[in-house]
């Protein structure tokens, strides 16, 4: 069963109706002991990640989070909250990965935010894109992004610049793109998360 993390900063509505809609099982973590009652782990968010990573740690769950041996996965700001530093904010954040989050404003001349569906190439077999065909489409809506990795990126998108469209790395895993409400393939990447 999935554990959605309920701090404040995410969509959980379209995420539990997605869900739903592909009869994977869920409840809301709320406290440290609730994340005994879950086998994987969602960390949801939509916003500045600055506000995002605050209103974590004011829930007390941080050190709980970061010491998880389960399945987790961070969704658009729930990905850029894995990272070391967003330029959003100036934020320091939770350091899964050495990896930061850039604002698209410094780095492309194309508008932002970035809204809209998008191409994804994954890499590395990232086991979040099983059974999803290649070059696929998802949707985002982001102004900032993580920069790629040749470690850690299990997917890349371009948008004036090749980013990380998803990570990975040892149980941690995060997409920019909203798999929520990308149809189809989306969905099928929920259900691979919800066996992994």
């Amino acid at each position: 069963m999935i554990g959605i993390v309920n701090y404040g900063a995410g969509n959980i509505f379209s995420l539990t109706a997605a869900l739903d809609r592909i009869h994977v099982e869920y409840g809301m973590i709320n406290s440290k002991e609730d994340f005994d009652q879950y086998d994987r782990i969602i960390i949801p968010g939509v916003g500045h990640a600055g506000t995002a990573m605050r209103k974590l740690e004011e829930t007390g769950l941080v050190d709980t989070i970061l010491s998880l041996h389960k399945p987790v996965l961070g969704i658009c700001v729930g990905m850029q909250l894995l990272t070391s530093h967003s330029e959003e904010g100036d934020a320091t954040l939770l350091s899964v990965f050495p990896l930061k989050t850039l604002n698209f404003k410094n780095h492309i001349l194309l508008k932002t935010p970035h809204m809209g569906w998008n191409n994804v190439k994954a890499e590395a077999n990232c086991p979040l894109f099983t059974s999803i065909p290649e070059n696929s489409y998802f949707y985002f809506v982001h102004s900032f992004f993580i920069e790629h990795s040749p470690i850690f990126t299990g997917a890349t998108c371009d948008y004036g610049i090749v980013y990380a469209a998803a990570i990975q790395k040892d149980n941690f895993y995060g997409v920019q793109f909203h798999p929520e409400k990308s149809g189809e393939y989306g969905e099928q990447l929920l259900k691979n998360f919800s066996k992994i």
